[in-house]
């Protein structure tokens, strides 16, 4: 059986396959149920992650925009007492108490330096300034990147404020911001591991970030996006080819933005451990317990049922004395199964034994019917016999003769039924050579006659061999009487087969004689038995001459079944 046969669902289907495919029905909703909730809790625990990432970014900006509120505050605080010899002094211990600040200066209304936390750097054109100009006319705040001079040694913010001053009409409050200040804490553990942070301006140009390769070359195409949407969360690749994902909101207004950068979760991520593991836990069970099922079946029932298999088919072959003897070890269904099995081929065996002598007690008994058949049969000949030699008219003695013969014939029928190896066939070939002595040699007046027969290999039944030989027997009385009765001559007798019909043909050379014109076309009791015979073997006899001068009977059936045994 093919391995395709084994797996189609039918009557073939073997045990081990549906033992299988039940355990497989009743452990999938387990297996898909672990699926989907895995795939649920990664998809939620992603969406946390991004949510954690831009919340990040979200709160980095209101940090920004607190503390741009808190410098304003400050700012006007230390206002109407930013005036005096201890400016400086109390500038650099509000710096020191407030960290995030990289200096705090104080300007009067011509750009000139009245007091500062830190040294400042000079800037004659500081008047001219667009952001100094705006405060000497509104009252309003600047917040720049560009205030012209580097107020700090790292990337920062410029926010600068007008207040009041009653000898010079007004001034200028500035603070240094550091943009490091405004940025998330990496070290945050609400970030993902590996987070950087970067901020940018609204032209996309990095002005301070933690790795510049955990970002992609350019993100000025996300920037639009976060001043129409407040954010952004998008994923990319950034300058190593990794995929992260990004979010990005705006620091101060639509100046400057900050972006963090994260991992992307893929597949061997932290965040797939706890998906996979309900995923990958049931499908091992499930394998397991396919394997497990497989083997039991295949030990527990597969090998004493293939075992039993092939008890069955050396029983198949007639040989019952085999025992089922290696089922000891096996469960107690299949030792009552190998018990039943033993039973069946004893009680064949039995039966067997009993019909052969039945058989053959059937066939002594046909034997001996056979036989008293025969000698009652040679008991009316040896009747006809005296009966005929009682008589004084030829004719009469020739028909009691012909009658003699035919019963001799029948009688040497049921001999070689009881004397052969099979009480239902005949080996013909014998037979025909035995009928054709005995007819010859009752005619002890007729001249010398050489015979020949000539058969095919055939065993014929007794309805079949009982017209054929009455047949051969009018046949070669014919030949005695009308060709070799005087001085002897030649006969033969020829059987032949040939698709799916039997031909018997019983020649004679005419004896030396002169072949009448009419000789086959004369009518009389054995030419009408002849033709009898013929129709009870539903086929047909003809008497035509032959080459050698004399006559030939011949005497053509159907034999389909030697067609069909290729006899």
């Amino acid at each position: 059986m093919s391995l395709l046969d084994r797996l189609r669902w039918g009557p073939a289907t073997t045990i081990r396959v549906r033992l299988g495919v039940a355990l497989a029905a009743a452990l999938l909703p387990v297996l898909l149920l672990g699926a989907g909730q895995s795939l649920l809790a990664y998809q939620r625990e992603t969406k946390d992650r991004q949510g954690v990432l831009q919340f990040a970014a979200q709160r980095s900006a209101a940090r920004a925009r607190a503390q741009m509120v808190s410098a304003s505050v400050l700012l006007e605080t230390l206002g109407p007492g930013a005036i005096g010899m201890d400016c400086s002094r109390r500038l650099a211990d509000i710096r020191q108490r407030l960290p995030g600040y990289a200096n705090l200066i104080r300007f009067d209304r011509i750009g000139r330096v009245a007091c500062s936390a830190d040294s400042v750097p000079a800037d004659p054109a500081r008047r001219d300034r667009p952001w100094f100009r705006r405060l000497a006319t509104t009252n309003t705040s600047i917040v720049t990147m560009v205030p012209g001079a580097t107020y700090s040694s790292q990337p920062s913010l410029f926010y600068a404020t007008r207040a009041g001053d009653p000898k010079t009409g007004f001034s200028v409050l500035a603070a240094v911001i550091p943009l490091s200040s405004l940025s998330p804490v990496l070290e945050e553990r609400s970030l993902p591991r590996d987070a950087e942070v970067a901020v940018v301006d609204r032209q996309g140009r990095f002005l301070s970030v933690t790795n510049q390769k955990a970002f992609p070359r350019t993100i000025r195409g996300w920037l639009g996006r976060v001043e129409s949407e407040g954010s952004f969360l998008g994923y990319g690749q950034d300058l190593k080819g990794v995929r992260r994902v990004y979010s990005a909101a705006p620091l101060v207004g639509n100046d400057l933005f900050v972006v963090l950068s994260a991992p992307s979760a893929g597949l061997f991520s932290t965040a797939w451990i706890d998906p996979l593991s309900g995923i990958v836990f049931p499908l091992i069970a499930f394998v397991v317990a396919l394997v497990a099922v497989f083997f039991a079946a295949e030990r527990g029932v597969g090998r004493w049922i293939a075992y039993l298999q092939r008890v069955a088919a050396i029983y198949a072959r007639g040989r019952f004395t085999v025992r089922p003897v290696r089922v000891d070890q096996a469960p107690p269904e299949i030792r009552e199964l190998a018990e039943t099995l033993d039973h069946m081929a004893a009680t064949i065996v039995a039966r067997d034994s009993a019909l052969h002598d039945n058989l053959d007690q059937k066939d002594a008994l046909m034997r001996e019917i056979h036989h008293r058949v025969k000698n009652n049969l040679q008991v009316i000949s040896s009747l006809l016999s005296m009966q005929e030699r009682a008589l004084s008219d030829p004719a009469a003695r020739v028909a009691m003769s012909d009658t003699r013969q035919r019963i001799t014939a029948l009688a040497l029928i049921y001999r070689a039924l009881y004397q052969g190896p099979d009480i239902k066939h005949v080996d013909l070939k014998p037979f025909l050579e035995e009928l054709t002595g005995q007819l010859l040699s009752a005619d002890m007046g007729a001249g010398p006659i050489r015979t020949e027969v000539r058969a095919d290999r055939l065993s014929i039944d007794p309805d079949k061999l009982a017209p054929l030989a009455l047949f051969a027997v009018e046949a070669v009385t014919n030949a005695q009487k009308h060709a070799l009765g005087g001085a002897g001559g030649g006969l033969t007798v020829d059987f032949t087969l040939r698709n799916g019909e039997a031909e018997l043909a019983i020649a004679d050379d005419g004896g030396g004689k002169v072949l009448a014109p009419d000789a086959a076309t004369v009518g009389g009791v054995g030419r009408t038995l002849m033709n009898a015979f013929a129709r009870q073997l539903r086929g047909r006899a003809s008497l035509e001459p032959n080459h050698l001068g004399g006559l030939t009977a011949r005497l053509v059936f159907p034999m389909p079944e030697v067609a069909a045994s290729g006899t």
